[in-house]
């Protein structure tokens, strides 16, 4: 099963934020490495899982969606934020 979108979860005194992103640009190991170093220097990234094939990224943590997008473009990439679950 595929998460995507925002999913927030309560976890004692925090949350914990999940999201899915839609990269394009990539094309090879060289650039899912940029995008993952890219997405886990924004603070609050807990952990990132980059798809190639999929053109996604998954983040856990959090980190506010316009500081991975920005990220993202820094590195020379597109990106959009997946809204709609399912």
């Amino acid at each position: 099963m595929a998460l995507r979108g925002h999913f927030f979860f309560s976890w004692h005194e925090g949350r914990i934020e999940m999201s899915e992103l839609e990269i394009s640009g990539m094309s090879c190991p060289h650039c899912v490495k940029s995008v993952e170093s890219a997405l886990a220097a924004v603070p609050g990234v807990e952990s990132v899982s980059v798809d190639l094939a999929g053109g996604r990224a998954r983040v856990e943590g959090p980190a506010p969606a316009g500081e991975l997008l920005a990220a993202v473009r820094q590195a020379g990439y597109e990106a959009r934020v997946l809204a709609n679950p399912g």
